[in-house]
């Protein structure tokens, strides 16, 4: 039996909530699933940091890469600086262990879900995949003369050949394998800004050069603010869409509205073959901490793809055929605090959901 050594950190405020709930549902496609997981707890969050004012080693980002998975809550403590433990947990995840595609479907499951009028689950069934450890968020930059009248702030963007030219290719083979797997032409769409922002002119020409290689995928090509707006009017017009990191982080929080609500987003952090991190794309809401009120659907997604990845097609398939029909058929209202469901609850649902399917 194989079994996978999984790395879970649970972080801040609603994180460690919906974490538990994750695991839940794991453990129950794990019983009879024919493979077996080695759960490996972490600490580190907001709330150890006030504690210890310890940030992630690098003696533990070695530990992480020899791990097959990592699944994170949710990091961010209204007590710590903003952006400190984030940087070093999950930027420290990303560019530590070279996480160099952020994947992000945006999936429809019940239409009453979808504020859009007139659109279902037919028209809402895309994947971004947003470049991960470059652009914006490469923190370089900093502040001289804070908080005087000269105060002057200063961010520099990186795009990389290798880095660009490794996303948009793994954008291609994704939609040739969606096209393989739903027996239609698969759809590439590049978004970037290189009218007004010129250096982004590299994702438009590596797009184009790598292109000619998958001569058998629809290709196109939009600027990031007439795609935001193409993707509401029109949502049934994508497949796949690849994008620079800041675009990609802005884009899919929008799309999640599309789906039902952030509430069930989820995204892998992924260096294909090698050890990638799971999580739902919500922020750790110290507001309803500790309510038993969070909605754990994102962090229960995550653990789908994250089987997906180990190659537990069937687990995966499990658990979102379990979330699906729990949303379409009405059990499952909302995707948020204000479903009148608990946190537990809804994880419960989800495995009695998952052992009925399976005739347990």
């Amino acid at each position: 039996m194989k079994t996978y050594n999984i790395g879970v950190i649970g972080g801040d405020g609603i994180g460690p909530d919906v974490v538990a709930e994750g695991l839940k549902v794991l453990r129950a496609v794990m019983s009879g699933g024919g493979f077996d997981c080695n759960f490996v707890e972490y600490p580190y969050s907001g709330a150890y940091y006030l504690k210890t004012k310890e940030l992630v080693p690098d003696k533990v980002l070695d530990e992480w890469r020899t791990l097959d998975a990592v699944f994170l809550g949710a990091i961010g403590h209204p007590d710590v600086e903003v952006g400190l433990v984030e940087r070093s947990v999950i930027l420290g995840l990303r560019f530590g262990l070279d996480l160099y595609i952020n994947l992000r479907p945006i999936k429809l499951y019940a239409e009453a879900l979808c504020p859009l009028k007139g659109k279902g689950p037919d028209d809402i069934d895309f994947t971004v995949v947003r470049e991960n450890t470059e652009g914006e968020y490469c923190q370089i930059g900093g502040i001289l003369k804070k908080g005087t009248p000269d105060e002057v702030a200063t961010s520099t963007s990186v795009y990389t050949r290798k880095g660009v030219e490794r996303a948009i290719r793994y954008g291609f083979e994704l939609a040739r394998s969606r096209a393989a797997e739903r027996n239609r032409p698969g759809h590439l769409t590049m978004v970037d800004k290189a009218n007004a922002i010129r250096p982004q002119e590299i994702w438009t020409r590596t797009f184009a050069e790598v292109g000619r290689e998958y001569s058998d995928i629809k290709q196109d090509h939009a600027y990031v603010d007439a795609f935001t707006m193409l993707m509401i009017q029109q949502p049934e017009k994508y497949d796949v869409v690849v994008t620079t990191n800041l675009y990609g982080d802005i884009i899919t929080d929008l799309g999640s509205i599309l789906q039902g609500g952030i509430g069930l987003a989820a995204s892998g952090n992924i260096h294909p073959g090698k050890t990638s991190m799971f999580e739902s794309i919500h922020g750790s809401a110290p507001d309803i901490a500790g309510q038993n009120i969070a909605c754990p659907l994102g962090a229960i997604m995550a653990v789908s793809m994250m089987m997906d990845y180990l190659g537990e097609k069937t687990a995966s398939k499990r658990i979102e055929d379990s979330v699906a029909y729990l949303l379409s058929s009405g059990q499952i209202k909302s995707a948020d605090a204000r479903s009148g469901i608990s946190t537990t609850q809804m994880g419960d649902m989800v495995v009695e959901q998952i052992q009925k399917s399976a005739g347990q």
